[in-house]
């Protein structure tokens, strides 16, 4: 028996040579022998006894609706919602047994509690499905313990991160308890609590058992219709190009036979790539090792909470009347060589890299130090780029679902992730806003560079418990994508962002230029830690939920925006062209607004999807027809139109597109430039002084509108002009072939010297444009939002008699009232919010906030966010009106004043010119 201390002391005295860099491989640590079944704590798992494959447990049929690939948890929650939305002929295929792979030795935490409403909405599906729906459809226990959960604070920010939490999940009707020492004390008698700031105690968490809950849920699944087979290996996916061209799923192959199908859906964990690769599908995840050591018996552990110390990096699971331990450490080890005859096997534990979760446990839990290692479990998991699952149709093959890349908390998402899968492919599209898993959020040129995935796959794997700052960017992988600007800017002291691989610039800081540097692993491998590294210094100096020390700088960013003039570089966007015979219809039918209007017109308006959930929203150019001009102009000899698309969602837009489509079957073609034009926008009430130096063309209100466009000479180059606003001023965007980019941009800057014409970033545009009550996509407006719930009723053609997609849904909602909608809300107490924090109407928590930033022209705290009337009826202006607001933020609460309209410029003068 190995004592934890032994174990320790075995490593220090014993500490093997250094791997070169990046190659800590299986190769060294994988066991010959699969790891006896005792290695697990589970009194029971799947694996066969005598561990040979006696073929298909069931014969395969000719066809289903729906293949399901890999009967892990994602795997047995996906049949098991689908079915139970009335989807029956659906197969699950799983190549061994059940759980194998990754889910049999999953620890099986559940947390309720997450920086995310809608993951916070996830786990809530989950725990109901575990702890409650199964065992009333089967009589069965799912091996579910209800023991609760403590999460570790041992400084100020853990504390007051955990009490975000807390505020959000009063929202939810989450219990949750911030703790004194002396109380965490009370509660766990074995901990150390002498270095804690405090923790907080969510009664209800709990544990779940892989076996019984995979074995629970194909019960219930195969009751309502479903087939699961085992020992069936899928050996390839066949692919079909229908009339049109689409790339669509035909079949699933195995040695024992053939299931024609419409839809694969890829739950196979670690394995996931490969299976991709038999469709022509690129899956971006990586395999690591991923372990946890169990004790012998702890006196005095019975009935304990689970713990997270985020601060050492550890979580003890209770086992019974003992612990697992496990974490995640700087230097995991990546499994670069995917064996497909591993299934309930483990690797040999490497003591060099998890010893640092030991010390970590004995100083949270003394006791551990004389208590034995009954076992070790190292086993292989899935990491993706942003530690978020990968879910959702692929881009490249329709029908070809994902359902994979968990991070180690597939069990944990598992019910709410495969409620949403199944109802994504039965109906098109999730439920609730699943933008942040959906595989769409990732540009197409990085989701199979090996490095990219690496290198992000790792530093979230590194970072997973660490502080959740909202002002936090990787430091992974960064320089993807540059565009015309990125050195000009960067010699000014800009402090980028990373959107969708590109660099798009954050803030000026006034210290000279902070280039962001190639990623050093945090000093793991022994890879050298980037010295005298200002980006990262700058980047740390953010990390804060008070108002962050560049708080004056941004200020100045805004205002001078608001008094004089700033630039934005905004040259990531998305720009695409729609033509074709069936431009016009597509038009129609894609966006909410008319489009329609005369060519130099541009709209500004939303796409939904059949629930009339907003999937995006953008600004819609009409182009006169002509020869191609390109980048500016492609080539039409009818409609055409520009699309412009913030770049971070860029990708999504664009696929949403091209399925609309290709459903709808409009002949038209959408065609990318997003890399070949830049994209400066002069805002502020000096834009069209400065502008008119530039220019070859009348500014005036009368000759250049707001929302027209037109191709001009700006400094000896062809650009096109828009006046818009995302900022709610005066102002113009510049669309510039990106090899007169720099010219032009040295032209405004020297024409708008005089005027004291500064550069403005994104943190810039967050301020200014809550201020204006502007919306953002995926924050205040998401594919779970409508219009009409957001406030942009306006962007809707529901006056004319043109059919939209989604414009039933509208309807029927304008016609029932609204039972949610957006509001603004300030605070007179200048106190820094982020988004999160509960709202309350009467003391009743009605809503959250969905987005939140200082507005410093109005010189108060400003958020956006739904409410709901408690009793289930409309939200109408009156009950807005009626009540009294309050906002709570780390569990303090604050008064506030509601607004039906944007409490900076409501009658919209200063888009317009009109500056009193």
């Amino acid at each position: 028996m190995a004592f934890i201390r032994s174990a320790v002391w075995r490593v220090f005295s014993a500490v093997r040579p250094p791997l070169s860099p990046l190659c800590r491989t299986s190769t060294r640590s994988y066991s010959s022998e699969p790891t006896k079944e005792k290695s697990v704590p589970y009194e029971k798992t799947l694996k066969q006894e005598d561990g040979a494959s006696s073929g298909p447990t069931k014969p395969l049929p000719r066809s289903a609706d729906a293949v399901v690939i890999g009967g892990g948890s994602l795997g047995c929650q996906t049949i098991y919602h689908l079915a139970k939305m009335g989807m029956t002929n659906v197969v699950l295929l799983e190549r061994d047994r059940l759980t194998a792979g990754t889910t049999w030795h999953t620890a099986g935490l559940l947390w309720q509690l997450r920086p995310s409403d809608v993951e916070v909405e996830l786990l809530a599906h989950t725990r109901n499905v575990i702890s409650k729906d199964l065992e009333e459809e089967t009589g069965l226990h799912t091996g579910w313990i209800q023991n609760g959960g403590l999460f570790i604070a041992s400084n100020k920010q853990r504390l007051d991160e955990y009490k975000r939490l807390m505020s959000l999940g009063k929202v939810y009707g989450i219990e949750s308890h911030v703790l004194s020492p002396a109380e965490t004390k009370d509660l766990y008698p074995l901990m150390n609590v002498d270095d804690l700031y405090g923790t907080l105690y969510v009664p209800k968490d709990g544990t779940m058992d892989p076996a019984g809950t995979c074995t629970t849920l194909t019960r219930a699944a195969t009751a309502r219709g479903a087939t699961v087979i085992e020992n069936c290996p899928v050996t390839g996916i066949q692919v079909r190009t229908d009339d049109i061209g689409v790339k669509r799923v035909k079949a699933v192959e195995t040695q024992h036979g053939t299931i024609e199908t419409p839809c694969v859906v890829n739950c196979a964990g670690v394995w996931a790539t490969k299976l991709g690769e038999m469709a022509g599908v690129k899956v971006p995840l990586i395999a690591m090792h991923h372990a946890y050591v169990v004790t012998e018996r702890i006196e005095g552990i019975q009935n304990m909470p689970n713990v997270r110390d985020h601060d050492a990096s550890v979580y003890l699971r209770l086992q019974g009347d003992a612990l697992s331990v496990g974490g995640y450490e700087r230097n995991p080890i990546f499994w670069d060589e995917v064996s497909d005859k591993f299934a309930f096997s483990l690797f040999d534990l490497d003591w060099d890299v998890f010893m640092q979760h030991i010390e970590g446990a004995v100083n949270r839990v003394p006791a551990l130090e004389q208590t034995g290692i009954k076992s070790t479990v190292c086993g292989p998991e899935s990491f993706t780029a942003d530690h978020k699952p990968l879910m959702g149709e692929t881009p490249e093959v329709r029908g070809f679902f994902l359902g994979c890349g968990f991070n180690s908390a597939g069990m944990m998402l598992g019910g709410g992730c495969g409620r949403e899968l199944a109802h994504w492919i039965i109906h098109g599209r999730p439920e609730k806003d699943m933008y942040g898993y959906d595989i769409r959020r990732f540009h197409n040129s990085l989701t199979d560079n090996k490095r990219w995935i690496r290198e992000r796959s790792h530093e979230s794997y590194a970072k997973n418990y660490s502080l959740v700052f909202p002002f936090d960017e990787p430091l992974a992988s960064r320089n993807m994508r540059k565009d015309p600007f990125h050195q000009v800017l960067t010699e000014q002291g800009c402090m980028f962002q990373e959107r969708h691989g590109w660099e798009r610039p954050g803030w000026f800081n006034k210290e000279g230029p902070a280039p962001v540097k190639d990623y050093d692993y945090y000093g793991a491998y022994d890879v050298k830690r980037n010295e005298k590294y200002k980006y990262d210094e700058l980047l740390g100096q953010e990390y804060t939920f008070d108002f962050p020390p560049h708080h004056d700088v941004i200020k100045n960013e805004c205002l001078s925006c608001r008094h004089s003039v700033a630039v934005f570089d905004m040259s990531y966007f998305g720009k695409f062209y729609l033509t074709g015979p069936d431009a016009k219809k597509a038009a129609d039918w894609l966006f909410t607004a008319d489009v329609n209007k005369k060519p130099g017109t541009t709209v500004y308006t939303c796409m939904l999807n059949k629930r009339g959930g907003s999937e995006a929203d953008l600004t819609v150019s009409r182009l006169e027809p002509g020869v191609a001009n390109l980048p500016l102009a492609p080539e039409s000899s009818g409609d055409a139109y520009y699309l412009a698309i913030g770049g971070g969602v860029a990708e999504h837009n664009w696929n949403h597109i091209k399925t609309v489509l290709q459903d709808q079957g409009f002949r038209c073609q959408l065609t990318d430039h997003s890399e070949d034009m830049g994209m400066i926008s002069i805002q502020g009430p000096k834009s069209r002084e400065v502008l008119q130096e530039v220019l070859d063309t009348d500014l005036s209100n009368e000759a250049f509108p707001f929302s027209s466009h037109k191709v001009v000479i700006a400094a000896g180059h062809q650009v096109r002009a828009m006046r818009l606003s995302f900022v709610g001023e005066l102002g113009w965007e510049l669309h510039i072939p990106k090899e007169s980019c720099l010219p032009v941009y040295r032209a405004v800057m020297a024409a708008g010297a005089k005027h004291g014409i500064i550069n403005s970033g994104y943190r810039a545009i967050d301020s200014l444009s809550i201020e204006k009550g502007y919306r953002h996509w995926h924050a205040d407006l998401r594919p779970d939002d409508t219009p009409l719930e957001a406030g942009l009723a306006f962007t809707c053609k529901l006056k004319s008699s043109v059919p939209f997609q989604g414009r039933d849904m509208l309807e029927k909602q304008k016609k029932e009232g609204l039972k949610r909608r957006i509001v603004c809300f300030t605070t007179d107490e200048k106190v820094p919010m982020f988004g999160l924090e509960a709202i309350y109407r009467n003391g009743v928590p009605v809503g959250h906030l969905r987005r939140a930033d200082y507005g410093f022209y109005i010189d108060k705290t400003i958020g956006y966010g739904y409410i709901r009337n408690p009793d289930g009826g409309v939200v109408s202006a009156n009950f807005i009106k009626s009540g009294e607001f309050t906002l709570e933020r780390m569990g303090v609460v604050y008064k506030a004043k509601a607004h039906l309209k944007s409490p900076f410029d409501p009658e919209n003068k200063r888009v317009k010119g009109i500056y009193d």
